[in-house]
């Protein structure tokens, strides 16, 4: 019998912004499906921290690496050694968010999304798809967002960063599907992770939000564990340049 196309022993997943909410459901799911974890943090991972229980539980090896997405310098560092390690799948998660009015908006703020959300994605993944490129085989996943759909509200540099996350998506799919690495992306609905906090402690837009999910209620950060298992196996080897939401029926409201 042959194994399941869902079956990812034997490889090795990157996985950034994964030491709490998405990223840390992601990574435990890849580790259930049998992949080995190196877990990328913006600070040291202590010893023990909870993605790399959720690895080790499912008996995968786990290692622990970090870096400020932000210092584009040390998220190019970080590509170049990670590019030595055989990496099989990489997902780029790691991503930040700043509030304010458009008008008010601080460029400092806007600098900072961009650079976090969307540069540091293709400067990790330039380096990291080169060796995938060279055996013709890989995975790159990225973290779009709704507002790769939509605008937003008092987010324009998080709505332009996952706009780009899109395109990016699309771009790289165009280049290297050909050459045996896939490149796509899931959108993920409303999650209840400390991102998203601040419109959970609003009741107003708690509400609203509420309203609009089909599914009836906000996401948790095991719901994008399917999609994100699926997008880095075998089974989704023809698959590739998609923006997949994981949003409750959001989007087909």
């Amino acid at each position: 019998m042959s194994a399941s196309p869902f079956d990812l022993t034997g490889r090795t997943a990157v996985v950034t912004g994964a030491s709490r909410g998405i990223g840390l459901g992601m990574a435990e799911a890849l580790a259930a499906a049998g992949a080995d974890v190196i877990a990328v943090a913006s600070s040291p991972l202590p010893e023990g921290s909870a993605v790399e229980r959720a690895v080790t539980a499912h008996g995968r090896r786990f290692v622990g690496r970090h870096a400020d997405f932000a210092d584009l310098d040390a998220v190019a560092a970080l590509g170049d050694e990670l590019a030595g390690l055989d990496v099989d799948i990489l997902v780029n998660n790691a991503g930040t968010i700043e509030r304010a009015p458009a008008v008010e908006h601080p460029l400092e703020s806007w600098k900072r999304v961009i650079d976090v959300d969307l540069t540091s994605h293709f400067v990790l993944t330039q380096k990291v798809a080169a060796p995938m490129l060279a055996r013709r085989d890989g995975r790159v996943i990225f973290t779009a967002s709704l507002l790769s759909f939509q605008g937003g509200i008092t987010v324009p540099g998080y709505a332009a960063a996952k706009s780009g996350i899109a395109g990016l998506t699309r771009a790289l799919s165009n280049e290297w599907i050909g050459q045996g690495v896939t490149v796509n992306a899931i959108a993920p609905g409303y999650i209840a992770t400390d991102n998203t906090q601040a419109l959970q402690d609003d009741p107003d837009r708690s509400r609203s939000i509420l309203e609009r999910i089909p599914a009836g209620r906000w996401g948790r950060a095991e719901d994008l564990g399917g999609a994100t298992v699926f997008l880095a196996s075998a089974a989704a080897a023809y698959v590739s340049g998609i923006i997949l939401p994981v949003d409750g029926g959001w989007l087909a409201r």
